[in-house]
């Protein structure tokens, strides 16, 4: 199969927290050219391009290695490919990393680091939303997943309390922090102004917010998941799933909340009006992959959704964080993910008649 680097993937924020991640920004002190520890490399000496954005070295069978930027935590991403060769492992389409010669998943030297992963062919992101038999794909490929996850040896799924998932406490204290960095410069116009009464609007909502995490489970299932599984890291061809690709380092978190990021990603919610029976068909596909999760847990799976898009101040952050990073493309994302909660919300009680009616 072609091989990608992992590298080249949509790039994601560091610490906002919510699996809104931007990829890590590493150099490592060794001399020489990463080629030179990669085996029989068939473009050695190349470095800082793959084959999606040098014409030169796309072709089947080829290997495309970008260095990791300076800053990297490189341990953090070893940690992270080799949680996706954990998932691959156990039978989960995760594209296979080229070890280099001294059997390491990330190739270093001369200051520079790369690692090689399998290009995955005639595939496309998620990006577009769910429909169709996506929806059931999807969910026996993210319940497999879970499955063989729970099995790694980062440790066990065990229950923690719903406030932990959902901390609308946390909510209240980062959207507070972010409105007082607007007041001291109030933008005019824009993203920035939209996210400053976003924000607000948020703050404003969050008692309500609270009374509906009273409908959790008094505690949720964490265990070793994917981490950033969102629309840009899951890949489709027609209507199966081909690979998921960019994990993070092993860390527990919510089956549940995992599955709902990804199966009611902004874009399949606003574009799928019949979303909450589709959703049920994504739950009883992952149901009968991974029958472990409670099913109290499968039902709450729109209202944690809907809950943790409420609590995140991601992207209204980024005008502040990093106004750089706002371009056209995250303003709409954020535009359609405001929208989407306040659909989620809206439409609640629909979607859990039906997965009631579906898990009882």
């Amino acid at each position: 199969m072609p091989e990608r680097c992992v590298s080249c993937w949509p790039t994601r924020t560091a610490g906002r927290g919510c699996g809104d991640e931007r990829r890590r920004v590493g150099r490592d002190g060794r001399g020489g050219d990463p080629a030179d520890v990669l085996p029989d490399h068939p473009h050695r000496g190349r470095r800082r391009s793959c084959g999606d954005h040098d014409p030169q070295l796309r072709g089947p069978g080829q290997r495309r290695r970008p260095a990791y930027p300076a800053g990297t935590d490189l341990d953090a991403e070893r940690q992270a490919l080799d949680l996706g060769q954990f998932a691959r492992l156990g039978g989960i389409p995760v594209p296979a990393v080229r070890q280099a010669l001294d059997g390491d998943l990330i190739a270093a030297a001369g200051g520079m680091a790369v690692s090689v992963a399998a290009y995955v062919e005639n595939a496309e992101t998620a990006e577009g939303g769910l429909s169709g038999d996506r929806w059931a794909a999807v969910g026996k490929t993210v319940g497999r997943l879970h499955r063989t996850l729970a099995r790694h040896p980062a440790g066990p799924p065990h229950r923690v309390p719903a406030r932990e998932v959902c901390d609308v406490k946390g909510a209240r204290q980062r959207l507070e922090r972010l409105l007082a960095h607007f007041a001291k410069r109030p933008p005019a116009s824009g993203f920035p102004a939209w996210a400053q009464k976003t924000a607000a609007q948020r703050l404003d909502a969050l008692p309500a917010v609270a009374a509906m995490l009273k409908g959790l489970p008094v505690s949720l299932t964490v265990q070793t998941v994917h981490g950033d599984l969102a629309s840009p890291n899951l890949l489709l061809r027609g209507q199966r799933v081909a690979a998921l690709i960019d994990f993070r380092p092993p860390g527990h978190r919510s089956p549940a909340w995992e599955l709902g990021r990804i199966a009611l990603d902004p874009r399949t919610v606003l574009a799928e009006p019949g979303w909450p029976t589709n959703l049920a068909d994504a739950i009883t596909a992952y149901r009968t992959a991974n029958p472990a999760l409670p099913i109290e847990e499968l039902l709450a799976v729109p209202r944690l959704t809907a809950g943790y898009m409420a609590c995140s101040v991601y992207p209204l952050s980024e005008a502040v964080d990093d106004p750089a990073a706002v371009t056209p493309e995250l303003a709409a994302y954020g535009r359609n993910r405001q929208a989407a909660m306040t659909e989620l919300r809206e439409r609640l009680p629909e979607a859990e008649e039906v997965l009631h009616a579906l898990l009882h």
